[in-house]
């Protein structure tokens, strides 16, 4: 009897196992296919990945090109795509090798032991593609393949694509909702990737996809699938106002300088376009989030100008007819009237040469005397020139109000308080760009672009327009004049007087320039940063050429403690290579 009760409760247990695993089985086979577990995993799409072998054509998403239509972002190259599964095959390597003109030992050491499809890196022409492609052999294909650069041009502007659940919540409620994103979709996270990420979204990716069985043969012969949005005009271009060729050159001499802290930002001055834009330092492509390696565009951050902010004082005194033409300026003094050092003594200057030879003491009595009528005048001519309001293109696009091309543009800033107004020794430091001044890099060429057309007002433009995948044009930004006051065509005729005599003076802070090809016209500056490390920040900000404004070109150095100036090297070579590309088009 023992024995027997023994038996049947092995066999009830047995039994019970048994149903325990049918029901698990049918739990993974039929009731839970979709959304099996705590961490909702799709079986069906698990298995289905498990058994394919792909290669992403094109990841959807809407791309960057330059002002002439280079890709920005990434490139398309013709390339041979070999799959793995041909390594327990017998293909024809010695063939495909000899349509594109390599050994076919290169051809097999590159599949090697690759458990995913292989690229080729070498580029095909039309006829190559066409007669891979011809040979119909599963697992060989030529394909246009789209490949991400490696480091981007103009980083900084057009900005960093990542994968962020909480950025996706935020923007997209809805269509997380009704499944056209998931919390993996990558978004843009800085610079105009971000601005325009409502525009850029994939819709789909492009893929190739092939089925193999459990031994990575091919399941279903040479049929290999293609996974891709078969829409006209979708994705999208963003054709920026980016002069690739220009803006090669800049990344190159900020490298040639190893620029660690600083910038480029160079203007059309006719369009107010921007043409190039280098920050540094670089983004870690690696952390993008690492606030420390670069992520910031330093070019629309605002930062300590120095004696660039002279030409607002200088614009201030012209336009309110002060009193700076017949006097001199007691230039042995700085801004607190102290006796300088007898190396930094320039004696008595005029208002022009203490513009040339960027006298302080000049500046801070100005300011003073111009303040102390009116305490908002600083801040109005700052606005005048474009130096603190926002730059950037802004306006109504689509559903979207007050859309802004660079939305990480930061406003610049004269006065932090008002007792700063009524002190005499603060009016002084504001007037050398000391104290509470503020300003971007893109606002000081700006500012000069501004100079340079006689006073007119325009907002710079990155982009110039959405295009459809065809090409046609989705949306065009136009050219923006800014409402509101500006300088007088008298104050600007002088303020470029006076820059240009910054160059042409025989003692003035840009006198290097006077060998150029093209005639330059500008304003140096060393603004004290007030550390235990004795920082400056150096710039050089000006157009060109002089006669017949052409470009508006800033370059700074940010936070150095080196006592040579790269400004005003990098600033030449620049202002070299410009004419050398310009007499290269005109021939």
């Amino acid at each position: 009897m023992k024995r027997v009760k023994r038996f049947y409760i092995l066999l009830t247990v047995i039994i019970g196992l048994i149903f325990l695993l049918v029901g698990r089985l049918a739990q993974i086979q039929l009731i839970s296919t979709e959304s099996f577990s705590k961490e909702k995993v799709n079986l069906i799409e698990a298995s289905v990945k498990q058994r394919t072998q792909e290669m992403t054509i094109d990841d959807g998403r809407g791309k960057f090109i330059s002002r002439n239509g280079y890709p920005l972002t990434y490139e398309t190259n013709n390339r041979l795509v070999l799959f793995p599964f041909l390594q327990k095959m017998e293909w024809p390597a010695k063939r495909v090798a000899e349509i594109i003109e390599v050994p076919s030992s290169e051809l097999i050491n590159e599949l090697g032991t690759e458990n995913k499809p292989v690229v080729i890196e070498k580029e095909l022409t039309s006829t190559q593609m066409k007669q891979i492609n011809e040979l119909k052999y599963p697992g060989i294909f030529a394909v246009p393949l789209q490949q991400k650069n490696s480091l981007p041009l103009a980083y900084h502007l057009i900005g960093v694509v990542r994968q962020n659940e909480k950025l996706i919540e935020q923007k997209y409620e809805e269509s997380l909702k009704k499944g056209e994103l998931s919390l993996h979709t990558p978004v843009g996270i800085t610079g105009l990737q971000s601005s325009f990420d409502e525009f850029l979204l994939p819709e789909q990716e492009s893929k190739l996809l092939y089925h193999v069985d459990r031994f990575g043969g091919p399941l279903f012969g040479i049929d290999v699938k293609y996974t891709g949005t078969a829409n006209p005009f979708y994705p999208v271009n963003i054709e920026t106002t980016i002069d690739e060729e220009s803006q090669k050159m800049t990344e190159e001499i900020a490298e040639k300088y190893d620029l660690k802290k600083g910038g480029i930002v160079l203007l059309d001055v006719e369009t107010n376009e921007l043409l190039a834009l280098v920050s540094k330092p670089d983004i870690n492509d690696s952390n993008p989030y690492d606030q420390n390696k670069g992520i910031q565009n330093r070019m629309l951050t605002p930062q300590v100008p120095g004696s660039i902010f002279k030409t607002v004082v200088a614009a201030a005194a012209i336009e309110e007819r002060a009193d700076i033409y017949n006097r001199l300026f007691d230039c042995n003094l700085n801004i607190y009237k102290e006796e300088l050092q007898e190396d930094s003594k320039m004696g008595p200057l005029t208002f022009e040469d203490s513009f040339a030879r960027s006298c302080n003491y000049t500046f801070g009595e100005i300011a003073n005397e111009i303040t102390a009528k009116d305490s908002d005048l600083l801040e109005t001519y700052a606005v005048k020139l474009g130096l603190t309001d926002l730059a950037g293109w802004s306006g109504d696009v689509f559903h979207f109000d007050h859309f802004r091309q660079l939305k990480e543009e930061k406003r610049g800033v004269v006065w932090q308080t008002e007792s700063s107004r009524r002190h005499w020794k603060e009016v002084s430091q504001t007037a050398i760009g000391q104290k509470d001044v503020r300003v971007t890099p893109l606002a000081v060429a700006n500012m000069m672009a501004t100079i340079a057309r006689g006073g007119e007002r325009y907002t710079i433009k990155a982009v110039n327009q959405i295009q459809y995948k065809n090409g046609a044009s989705l949306y065009q930004f136009k050219q923006q004049k800014v409402k509101g006051e500006a300088i007088e065509p008298y104050t600007a005729v002088q303020l470029q007087k006076l820059l240009r005599q910054v160059v042409t003076h025989e003692k003035g802070t840009g006198r290097r320039f006077q060998t150029l090809p093209y005639e330059v016209a500008g304003k140096s500056g060393t603004a004290e940063l007030g550390d235990e490390k004795n920082s400056v920040n150096k710039w050089f900000a000006g157009y060109f050429p002089a006669s017949h404004p052409k470009y508006a070109l800033v370059v700074v150095d940010l936070s150095t403690t080196s006592s040579k100036a790269v400004t005003n090297s990098m600033y030449y070579d620049i202002v070299q290579e410009l004419y050398k590309m310009d007499q290269a088009k005109n021939r």
